[in-house]
């Protein structure tokens, strides 16, 4: 995602400059001017340049794009954060709960910076419907933007827009980053699903039941109700869930087939957020009493050995209630 927003940005005539926390893979994207191994066969536009150089990050920086899976904001942006000059916005891609602390993207990022004595201006998050490759292939996507300044969403949508990306503005940062966060734990139980070929009546239940405790969590942590029937919730849920480029997906649908979670693990190259997110989720729910079924279902298959179909058996058997 961290490519492709940068794609964007360069094609909307800005100049950018993408960091990499690995010096061999700048040198080779600077060399292939390609992202060979997440984005393979799109080129790398010429107003970019690729760095690892830490001294360099933030060069003239007006606005940074913070794509670093959450379990690794901390680390990353320890090594970072002396480098990092206001009034430089930054504005997270990141879609996850960080483990122990139980901290949003947005939030991880303010502790951080602010215990290395560099306070953040202004903060935001850009999240939705957003699969990378299909964005890379310019088919249309719409998401979101909110920030903690007014003025700063204006200028996110300004940077970004595309004929084939809009961007919307939205004032709820919590709602927007705690339904990013879950709805990859419901694509992995969407992708468990897939794998036991459990059927579309089974997949359009997960996805109702999944928004219906995503929305639970989010308003009892001061979300608005609307943003998780917006394009960051409901939006991203469906997206996530259906989507074969879906990494939460499909590293559920490895389990549904019968592969061990650590294989499942191991086999992209991609960092399934979801799965440690998971973890967050059903310590942050058990925090402030929230029921959250299908996320603990997803918890005892990762964490606990149960294997699918009892998980499903379970959720099936469970006391009979009113919707809602």
């Amino acid at each position: 995602m961290g490519t492709v927003c940068a794609i964007m940005l360069c094609e909307n005539g800005h100049d950018v400059t993408i960091w990499s926390a690995f010096d061999a893979a700048a040198a080779e994207m600077a060399q292939a001017r390609e992202n060979r191994k997440f984005l393979p066969g799109y080129r790398l536009p010429e107003n970019m340049d690729v760095t690892s150089d830490e001294s360099k990050a933030f060069d003239r920086a007006e606005l940074v794009i913070s794509a670093v899976p959450t379990q690794f904001i901390r680390p990353v942006w320890k090594r970072l954060a002396r480098h990092y000059k206001q009034p430089a916005a930054i504005c997270s891609v990141a879609k996850g709960i960080e483990n122990g602390t139980l901290l949003r993207p947005s939030e991880i990022l303010s502790d951080v910076l602010g215990a290395a004595g560099r306070q953040v201006g202004q903060l935001a998050v850009l999240s939705g419907p957003s699969i990378a490759p299909e964005i890379a292939d310019k088919l249309p996507a719409t998401v979101a933007v909110a920030a903690t300044d007014r003025q700063l969403p204006g200028r996110i949508q300004a940077c970004f827009t595309r004929p084939y990306f809009r961007i919307y503005t939205n004032e709820d940062m919590i709602g927007m980053e705690i339904a990013g966060a879950t709805k990859n734990v419901i694509a992995i139980a969407a992708g468990i699903l897939d794998g036991l070929q459990a059927g579309d009546n089974a997949k359009a239940a997960l996805l109702a039941r999944g928004l219906a405790e995503i929305t639970r969590l989010a308003l009892a942590m001061g979300a608005r109700a609307d943003t998780l029937a917006g394009l960051a919730g409901v939006g991203d849920l469906v997206t996530t869930c259906i989507s074969p480029h879906g990494r939460n997906r499909s590293f559920g649908q490895a389990i549904g087939e019968g592969q061990s979670v650590s294989d499942a693990l191991g086999a992209g190259n991609s960092v399934v957020e979801g799965a440690a997110t998971t973890r967050s989720v059903v310590q942050l729910a058990a925090n402030i009493g929230v029921d959250m079924p299908i996320t603990q279902a997803v918890y005892d298959v990762l964490f606990s050995d149960e294997s699918p179909a009892d998980a499903i058996t379970a959720l099936m058997l469970r006391p009979p209630r009113a919707e809602g």
